[in-house]
């Protein structure tokens, strides 16, 4: 368990310091999802390893939204005056993560069946 929980933080470090590195576009802990992602692809990192701790995390993840609902709390006047913005920024980027994920299944369903 210890050596799972070493290699996660060791990949968050690691994408946080890419992310520093690079104004801070992409959010270190996604570059470093993308980076372990990579080391698992590549078996570089056995999945066994890190295995425990990635499900006690996904087991308790309503925990790891707490911070997340207070913050809302905390600055409900600020979306109570921007809600129609927030609504409809949601709506136009939900529609358009459905359509260029469709497109790309599409795509890609059609070059494998060939």
């Amino acid at each position: 368990m210890i050596k799972g929980i070493s290699i996660i933080l060791l990949f968050y470090f690691v994408g946080n310091l890419i992310s520093h590195f690079i104004g801070g576009f992409i959010p270190g802990s996604v570059c470093g999802m993308l980076l372990l992602f990579a080391a698992l692809c590549a078996r570089l990192v056995k999945p066994e390893s890190v295995r425990g701790v990635s499900l006690a995390l996904t087991q308790n993840m309503a925990v790891l939204f707490i911070p997340a609902g207070v913050g809302i709390m905390a600055h409900y006047n600020l979306i109570a005056q921007n809600w129609v913005a927030i609504v409809t920024i949601t709506c136009v980027t939900t529609v358009l993560v459905i359509c260029s994920v469709g497109g790309i299944t599409q795509y890609l369903d059609k070059r494998f069946k060939k």
